[in-house]
C-alpha cells in the first residue's frame, strides 16, 4: 500500500484530500503543522508527501530542505500561491512536482502515480548496480565498495540497522535500543562513539565522501548519493 504524507493546514483540504486518496489504496497521515510533519518523517516509512506552501511557523519553501535531510522520498507541492517563483524554488530545493490549487483529485492521482512509477523504475535500475554497502546477517559481515570492513559486534549492529534504513534517518534512541550487544543502560551519546568509529574505518577506504550524516535532533541517515 502506498504511504502519503499530506503536510496542508487546511483540514477541510486535508480530508478531502484523504478520503479520496484511501480510495486508491493509499494510506494517508495529514499533518496541520510543518514541525508535526517532520518528525512524522522519522517515524513512518512514507513513499511520497504532498506539501502545501503557506503553513504556520515555517513556509513551505523552508520545509523543503529539511525534508531532504531526513529524506529523498518524492515531494508534490500543492499550492494557492500561483508566483511561477515559487515553483522553481520549490523544485530547485528538491521538489518533484508542483499543482496549484484548486486541482481535481483524479489529477494528483495520476501525477503520485506517474511519479512513483519513475521513482521506482529509477531505484529498480540503481539496485542492478553493484551495492556500496553489501551486509550478510548470517555472517556478521558488512562489504563497503569490495572490502570487509572491520567491525565490533556494536559497530555491526549499528552500521546494518543504518543499511536496512538507507536513505532514511534512523534515531539514536532506535540505534541504542535494538542494538544486540549494547547495553541498554548505556548512554546515547555511546552511539555518536560508535558511529565515529565506523566512520573512520570507512574513510580507510574512501576518505573523500561522508556517507553516514548525522541528522540534527533526531539521529543518522546512511546513504551512497556522494
Amino acid at each position: 500500500m502506498i504511504k502519503i504524507l499530506i503536510i496542508e493546514d487546511d483540514p477541510e483540504l486535508a480530508l478531502i484530500l484523504s478520503n479520496y486518496l484511501t480510495k486508491y489504496d493509499m494510506e494517508v497521515i495529514c499533518a496541520e503543522d510543518p514541525y508535526i510533519g517532520l518528525s512524522l518523517l522519522t517515524q513512518h516509512n512514507f513513499d511520497l508527501i504532498i506539501l502545501d506552501l503557506t503553513l504556520p511557523g515555517m513556509d513551505g519553501l523552508e520545509v523543503i530542505p529539511k525534508i531532504r535531510d531526513i529524506t529523498d522520498i518524492p515531494i508534490i507541492i500543492s499550492s494557492a500561491r500561483d508566483d511561477i517563483t515559487d515553483k522553481v524554488i520549490g523544485m530547485e530545493r528538491g521538489a518533484d512536482d508542483y499543482m496549484p490549487k484548486p486541482y481535481d483529485p483524479r489529477e494528483l492521482v495520476s501525477r503520485i502515480k506517474t511519479i512513483l512509477r519513475r521513482t521506482h523504475s529509477a531505484e529498480e535500475k540503481k539496485e542492478k548496480k553493484e551495492e556500496t554497502f553489501v551486509a550478510d546477517p548470517a555472517a556478521r559481515t558488512i562489504i563497503f565498495k569490495g572490502h570487509f570492513l572491520d567491525l565490533t559486534a556494536a559497530e555491526y549492529d549499528i552500521l546494518s540497522m543504518l543499511i536496512q534504513h538507507k536513505n532514511g534517518s534512523v534515531s539514536r534512541e532506535q540505534l541504542l535500543y535494538e542494538s544486540e550487544h549494547i547495553d541498554d543502560d548505556s548512554s546515547i551519546k555511546n552511539i555518536d562513539v560508535i558511529i565515529s568509529r565506523i566512520r573512520q574505518k570507512i574513510a580507510k577506504i574512501d576518505p573523500d565522501h561522508i556517507y553516514i550524516k548525522p541528522i540534527r535532533g533526531v539521529g543518522y541517515l546512511l546513504t551512497d548519493r556522494v
